[in-house]
């Protein structure tokens, strides 16, 4: 159960949802089956804190969609540890079996952390993924991770190197997104991204904060992708149905 304490505070967050905006930015949305792709920030590990609902970023956007289509179809095939090229080795023919019309793609942090860490050869694996799937006439969600350079437990010997593989991480899966027509939620340089309390004590995953903000970013961009096609913003829909 959510306390009233929970509530009120992820509802004060002035990153979060306002009471009403997800529900005005995906009315009408003609989504009906929804899968996620990637590592563990697919799968949606993250830690637990006081006053924010302890629902994974996907689960939060799964359950949105949901509110406005009630037969949508979710299928979460995100798994931890896996690089851009084992997601693609191992989900991308579920995903797409599954049928799907919108997926989001959350990879390549994985292999950011590794000891080498290639840009072209990481990018050259989501832009393969992302390409299959729009071939498959679906919308396509990807994201720049929060910079987790930020992290208070990632030891300042690897902040530097950190910051920069999530930024190129970041641009090149933002250009490979505007390149096939996808969907992308920039969150690297997002104004709450040098927040410690983003950062889960692993030095790895976000806290339950980062998960409401990303998913409130992600229903927002998937809004901004219904404007453009109904010509119509969200606040005037959550105007007109108030």
């Amino acid at each position: 159960m959510v306390s009233q304490q929970s509530v009120d505070r992820e509802a004060a967050d002035p990153y979060c949802l306002r009471p009403g905006e997800a529900a005005a930015c995906l009315r009408g949305h003609p989504w009906r089956r929804f899968v996620v792709v990637g590592d563990s920030v697919a799968e949606g590990l993250g830690e637990a804190v006081p006053g924010y609902r302890d629902n994974s970023w996907t689960d939060r956007i799964a359950d949105a969609l949901a509110a406005e289509r009630p037969d949508l179809a979710h299928l979460n095939l995100g798994k931890r540890n896996l690089t851009a090229a084992e997601v693609r080795a191992h989900q991308l023919a579920d995903a797409v079996a599954f049928g799907p019309d919108l997926v989001l793609v959350a990879c390549g942090g994985f292999d950011v952390l590794q000891r080498t860490y290639d840009d072209d050869a990481v990018g050259a694996e989501i832009e393969a993924i992302i390409q299959t799937l729009r071939e498959q006439s679906c919308d396509v969600v990807t994201v720049g991770l929060f910079d987790g350079s930020y992290s208070p437990y990632v030891p300042d010997k690897l902040r530097a190197m950190l910051h920069l593989r999530l930024g190129q991480l970041a641009d090149r899966t933002a250009a490979l997104s505007t390149r096939y027509g996808g969907i992308h939620v920039s969150l690297t340089r997002h104004p709450a991204a040098k927040n410690p309390d983003l950062y889960g004590s692993d030095g790895r995953h976000g806290t339950r904060r980062s998960h409401a903000i990303a998913a409130a970013e992600c229903i927002r961009r998937l809004g901004a992708r219904l404007d453009e096609i109904h010509g119509e913003t969200c606040r005037a829909r959550q105007s007109r149905s108030a």
